[in-house]
């Protein structure tokens, strides 16, 4: 049975620990709920294999109209989240650079920029920039960058500590989180339960269709020496391929690959993955082969058909939060809005 704490107020149970879960359950918690969390100790999260990029103009790309409205709403909403975790650690970049190593790949972030991230952001957000100017925001990118774009605002925090502080944050307000496996949700205690469990959701409740996208990224660490990473988010198109490289204390995040894994036990590194993300970095940034490989992580993301979250009420009990393919971080503030939203109406009825 779940320990669901005890207190006035109505009681909530979330199944998953991830990032999804423990922001919809910080929401709740700050909401007047009571609050408790499982989460199986044994089952990876998505979150921890993350670039932990912020903007909306990374994941705009055409047909996504929808999931570009929801990621904009979303980052309007970050600096609150930022504010209740109180951690300066999590922040890892305050703006991003999108950059091209040739003419063409320029031509096809101008194309975004005109065509789909206009519709979110006004033009002080997004600025175009010159192959010399990248090198001087950015004097470590390679001199082959001919231009691109600055997104003022469009940072990242690092996905480990951001975890960690909502685990932290939860606890001071009085949430409780349970290490725990859920392959039912009968029995299960709580006024209301909120299923957020990635790619598990789908087992545990009927008609939500996921499937799992296999991701690769790599962890680099400085060393003595390495040269300096890095103040912006870079994402760069080489070619037909994008990869970005996101600053941390210490080193750099480089991702992401994306495709179809063999099975759902399908969590090593590929050597083609690692192959053309290394490749790709090497050409927007030479200096990277002065860091050190520190750890070629593999990460499914929980995706839907449509390629838009899930984030509804199932019964007079229980609520869906899962589908958010690469998304899960930067739409943790707006799904859990909607979920509290949610969680309001059904107590007011």
């Amino acid at each position: 049975m779940a320990h669901v704490r005890e207190g006035r107020g109505p009681t909530l149970t979330v199944v998953g620990g991830g990032v999804i879960g423990l922001g919809c359950a910080l929401a709740a918690a700050d909401a007047g709920w009571r609050v408790t969390v499982l989460t199986d100790p044994d089952s990876p999260r998505a979150a921890d294999v993350a670039g932990g990029m912020l903007g909306s103009l990374g994941e705009g790309h055409p047909g996504e109209d929808a999931l570009l409205e929801i990621t904009a709403d979303s980052v309007r909403r970050w600096p609150e989240l930022l504010a209740r975790l109180g951690d300066p650690a999590i922040a890892a970049a305050d703006d991003s650079l999108f950059v091209g190593v040739a003419a063409a790949d320029v031509a096809f972030l101008s194309q975004l920029a005109r065509f789909v991230w206009s519709k979110s952001v006004d033009e002080s957000v997004l600025r175009q920039v010159t192959g010399r100017e990248i090198r001087e925001l950015e004097p470590a990118l390679g001199s082959r960058l001919v231009g691109g774009y600055l997104a003022s605002g469009e940072g990242a925090v690092d996905n480990r500590a951001l975890l960690a502080a909502l685990e932290t944050t939860l606890a001071r307000a009085g949430g409780v989180v349970v290490p725990r496996r859920v392959d039912s949700l009968a029995g299960l205690e709580g006024d209301r339960i909120l299923v957020a469990a990635g790619l598990g959701s789908s087992k545990l409740v009927a008609g939500v269709d996921l499937y799992a996208a296999k991701g690769e990224i790599l962890r680099l660490s400085a060393n003595a020496w390495s040269v300096p990473g890095p103040r912006h988010v870079v994402r760069a198109r080489v070619g037909d391929r994008m990869v970005y490289l996101v600053p941390r204390r210490g080193g750099i995040v480089v991702g992401a690959t994306q495709y179809e894994p063999i099975d759902a036990d399908d969590r090593a590194p590929r050597v083609s993955g690692v192959a053309d993300l290394l490749a790709d970095a090497l050409e927007v940034m030479p200096g990277l082969r002065t860091y050190d490989l520190a750890e070629a992580g593999v990460g499914m993301r929980p995706c839907t058909p449509d390629g838009l979250p899930i984030v509804r009420e199932l019964d007079d009990r229980v609520i869906v939060a899962a589908g958010h393919g690469r998304n899960g971080i930067v739409l943790a503030p707006w799904t859990s809005h909607r979920v509290v939203e949610i969680l309001g109406k059904a107590a007011a009825e």
